[in-house]
């Protein structure tokens, strides 16, 4: 019993794991990066066929993508996210075109709603990289009124965020036990979370298709905007630096379709939409 003991992994403290990915993306400015995604929130709306009048929860919802495609659809949107610089981001974007939203800071697993308060609940490359997977599922459909949708856009772990992410762990390796957030863009994880809550889960494979005016470009702006990139910039010396930035220079180059110097890189995502039992 002892040597089994012995060699039982240690618990994961996911509280710290949250403190320090919450202290991550608080970091640069993920809105300048955030704003490119604006198309994936409104092919996300679209999935989810939204009426005017649906009462719609936009979880972990950054500087408010999916949160502005559903307001423009005359829906009753309350966006939260759990970094306040970017709700001040997504209130800035919504006051300039007109849009009564509700803004709450909160946690993705412990949102601060009854059951059943939303028609829709929706994430876009937000849910995803909570720590606590499950959690996080059971908040989606908690909240979630019966009969509802949870629509989300997951990376999946072959596109290029996934692989970048992959990447990233080579230089700064993930906390033991965390599961990787690109298992979110498989089925059969999305499954295991919401299999005993869903009447149906559909998937469908799309791309994004990141556009800049050269990798280096790209690795400039997400160097300093996008929290993770600038975390791991931050924590390497200026020979693993170099080495990282390589990497990422050859991942782009095997995905890169602009033929000219120009960056035009599809990374491929999973937009799901769930109908909630």
């Amino acid at each position: 019993m002892s040597a089994v003991l012995s060699t039982a992994a240690p618990a994961v403290d996911l509280i710290a794991v949250k403190s320090r990915q919450q202290a991550a993306w608080s970091t640069g400015n993920y809105a300048v990066v955030g704003t490119t995604l604006q198309i994936v929130g409104e092919s996300l709306c679209e999935a989810l066929d939204l009426r005017s009048g649906t009462s719609v929860l936009d979880v972990a919802a950054g500087n408010g993508n999916a949160t502005l495609a559903a307001a423009r659809r005359w829906c009753d949107v309350t966006s939260t996210d759990y970094v306040s610089s970017l709700l001040e981001s997504a209130r800035a974007r919504a006051q300039a075109e007109g849009h009564k939203i509700e803004f709450e800071e909160a946690d993705a697993e412990k949102l601060p709603f009854p059951d059943a308060t939303f028609d829709a609940v929706m994430s876009t490359f937000g849910v995803m990289f909570t720590p606590d997977q499950e959690k996080a599922a059971s908040e989606l459909a908690r909240v979630c009124k019966p009969g509802g949708k949870i629509g989300l856009a997951n990376w999946t772990p072959d596109s290029f965020i996934g692989q970048l992410f992959k990447t990233i762990g080579k230089y700064i390796p993930p906390a033991p036990g965390v599961k990787s957030p690109a298992l979110w863009g498989t089925n059969a994880r999305l499954e295991e979370l919401f299999g005993k809550t869903a009447k149906q889960i559909g998937t469908t494979n799309r791309e994004f298709v990141f556009r800049y005016r050269s990798p280096a470009h790209w690795i400039e702006v997400f160097r300093t905007y996008y929290g993770p990139m600038n975390k791991t910039f931050g924590a390497l010396d200026a020979e693993k630096q170099a080495a990282f930035t390589r990497d990422v220079l050859a991942l782009m180059e095997s995905g890169n379709r602009s033929g000219d110097a120009t960056l035009v890189l599809p990374s491929e995502y999973l937009e799901v939409v769930i109908e909630r039992k």
